[in-house]
């Protein structure tokens, strides 16, 4: 009884839709025009106007399909209409915020790692956690492996400097001033920033190299399971070493510079040594070589700061640490010759007297 009361509801809304549809009309815009002269029959509503009965009615998509009625436990014998209504023509609701798909670019995320890097190695030397056989592992590879090729570069860029201020000094008779000049721009200039720069190229890249080899295959993530920090264990020794280090390599690099220019001056121009020497020690004091010792301590911490950083934020395999190798060091270098101008700006402002003694 229950299938055949269906199937009777079935045939008479068969028999509507089948009336409303020979009086319809479906216009190009997707609205549909309806001439219901029985709408009382289909509604089971009082109609007060009775009639020719225009409307406008949006017909959403939709899509039948016949479903077997089980509900009284009998087998499914006639199917029962049933009727979906297609939504996915209907916008999405939630607007997207402006910054969701917004990823920071890499160089950015990379400058705060160097921030970040940098406050926890100043946090973690405070509080004493420093792994000591690391730093002086790394001392040993900054300090002495490191002293032959910066005396090396210092030595030839002493004498190129000689060549150009003995030929024009000589010629207005400043001889004694020579070695007064000489010595200011070593120890002020030259000495720390060709030992910084010799530093990046052997030093911050191999930092960079490292960090990076073990960062992409997963040597960092060791370290963290087997308890031990990697900050602690790579990053503070190889930052102390390099902020160790360096002030002694500048002190030789102005040594050697210094006795390599007094040779060329006395053997091609017949500069005296000893006018030399007596010329740079009324010039120098004892500010110029603290300044000197400062501004290598500060390029160490760039370099070692800048290149860990770049290391342990390496993507890619062998391409990303190359990459990151290369642009560790031009990053360090950058980032030293924009300290070299802060600090000199910083330690020596108004009008100079250092050469008035050697006149």
């Amino acid at each position: 009884m229950q299938t055949a009361s269906h199937f009777h509801s079935f045939l008479c809304f068969s028999n509507s839709f089948n009336t409303c549809r020979r009086n319809t009309t479906v216009k190009p815009d997707g609205w549909m025009k309806m001439h219901t002269p029985h709408l009382k029959k289909l509604t089971n509503r009082e109609v007060h106007h009775p009639g020719r009965h225009k409307s406008l009615v949006t017909v959403p998509p939709t899509r039948l399909c016949a479903i077997a009625n089980t509900d009284d436990g009998s087998p499914p014998s006639v199917p029962v209409l049933q009727e979906y209504t297609n939504t996915n023509h209907i916008p999405n609701s939630e607007a997207e915020t402006f910054l969701s798909k917004w990823s920071p670019p890499r160089y950015l995320w990379r400058g705060l790692s160097v921030l970040i890097l940098a406050g926890q190695v100043i946090i973690r030397t405070l509080k004493g956690k420093v792994h000591w056989r690391n730093t002086l592992q790394q001392l040993e590879r900054v300090g002495p492996r490191s002293v032959g090729v910066c005396l090396l570069t210092s030595a030839f860029v002493g004498m190129a400097f000689t060549i150009q201020f003995v030929r024009e000094f000589t010629r207005l008779g400043l001889n004694r001033s020579v070695g007064g000049v000489l010595s200011l721009a070593f120890a002020r200039e030259l000495s720390p920033v060709i030992t910084s720069i010799v530093v990046a190229g052997r030093i911050g890249s191999a930092y960079a190299a490292e960090l990076g080899t073990m960062q992409v295959s997963e040597q960092t993530d060791t370290l963290r399971v087997l308890g031990a920090d990697p900050v602690d264990y790579l990053v503070t020794p190889r930052v102390i070493a390099s902020c160790i280090a360096l002030p002694f390599l500048t002190l030789m690099c102005f040594t050697v510079g210094m006795a390599s220019s007094a040779l060329l001056a006395d053997s091609v121009y017949g500069v005296s040594i000893n006018i030399i020497l007596d010329s740079a020690q009324r010039a120098l004091k004892s500010w110029d070589i603290i300044s000197a010792m400062i501004k290598s301590q500060v390029f160490g911490a760039i370099i070692s700061v800048v290149s860990c950083a770049w290391g342990v934020t390496t993507l890619g395999g062998a391409k990303g640490v190359g990459e990151s190798t290369t642009s560790a060091v031009v990053i360090s270098l950058v980032g030293i010759f924009i300290a070299d101008f802060a600090l000199s700006y910083c330690f020596f402002q108004g009008a100079g007297d250092s050469l008035k003694n050697c006149l």
